[in-house]
Order: structure tokens, then C-alpha cells, then sequence
């Protein structure tokens, strides 16, 4: 077998046969973010809404670009990291528009879908958007109600199993 050519990059050559079949989710950016590429090209890290999140939930991501990571505690979509913002890469503009489209997701590592009761996301879900349904047999089912769901994250770091993601809610195009 021949030695790999060095003029190729490995990312590539695992792409080509197949190997690296990792997605990785786009980045989690602060409320109010504009959307996409356009908050990369407007964005100038400067860290202001790093420092402006009471409870910091805003990190220095990829690029340096600011990202939320709701293992530190919940959103209070205080909009501080807004207002901090000079760009404009957070435009909070209309304060009766959805800081973002984000939603709870329960992946199957749930404690309750593997029939061990627990029930600390929706006990502390102060939007009731995760609820539990009675399943014959097992322990109450985990339901996320996507139209109560603020994107806030206290379900996140509350659960035990790391088992809740927060994604782009399909239903509703981004912002």
C-alpha cells in the first residue's frame, strides 16, 4: 500500500471514501444574530456581548466568532449582548420579534426514554413547553411543545443524561 500523497489534504481523502460522515450542526450564535454569512462578514469579535452576558452563556467559537453554549444556564434574552453590539451583527430591532428560532430537542439518551423516570426538564420549563405523556407500560414520555418553546436552554444544563439539544426549529425559517 502506498503512503498518502501528501499534496491531499486528509480531510479530503476521508470525505472521498466516505470515512469522516460527521455533520457538524452550524454554530449556536447569540440572540438577535443575523443570519448566516452575513454575521461572519458583519461580525468583528470584538467580545463586547461576551462580556455583556449576565449569565454567560457566550463563548469565543470557531474563528472567534461568539457562540452560545446553554451548559452554563439559560437565556434571560435579557438583550444585553444586543445592545453591546456595535456592528450590528445583533440586531434586536423589533423587541417584539423571537430573538431566534431555536427549540429543545430530546435525543434518544433521554432518561425517560430509557425507561428510568425523570422529569427535571419539564418541572423547570417556566414556558410548560416540555410536557410528559403517560405511556402504558413505561415511564412518562417526554413532548416538546415547539410552539410554546422560547429557545431559553434551562432544560439544557438541567438534564442529567445531556440528552437536549436546542436546533433551528424546522417550522419557522431562521432569522
Amino acid at each position: 500500500m502506498q503512503p498518502p500523497r501528501a499534496d491531499v489534504p486528509l480531510l479530503a481523502r476521508r470525505s472521498l471514501l466516505g470515512l469522516d460522515r460527521r455533520r457538524q450542526a452550524p454554530p449556536q450564535r447569540p440572540p438577535w444574530a443575523v443570519a448566516g454569512a452575513l454575521f461572519e462578514s458583519i461580525c468583528d469579535r470584538c467580545g463586547n456581548c461576551l462580556d455583556a452576558c449576565p449569565p454567560h452563556l457566550i463563548a469565543p467559537g470557531a474563528g472567534g466568532y461568539p457562540e452560545i453554549s446553554f451548559r452554563a444556564g439559560t437565556c434571560t434574552f435579557c438583550g444585553k449582548c444586543a445592545e453591546s453590539c456595535p456592528t450590528g451583527a445583533l440586531a434586536r430591532g423589533d423587541t417584539r420579534r423571537r430573538p431566534w428560532h431555536r427549540v429543545a430537542r430530546i435525543e434518544p439518551g433521554c432518561l425517560a426514554m430509557q425507561r428510568v423516570e425523570c422529569r427535571i426538564c419539564g418541572e423547570n420549563c417556566e414556558a410548560r413547553a416540555i410536557g410528559f405523556v403517560l405511556a402504558p407500560g413505561r415511564v412518562a414520555q417526554p413532548d416538546v411543545r415547539v410552539q410554546n418553546c422560547s429557545g431559553c436552554g434551562a432544560c439544557v444544563s438541567l438534564c442529567p443524561a445531556e440528552a437536549i439539544r436546542m436546533e433551528q426549529n424546522s417550522e419557522e425559517t431562521s432569522v
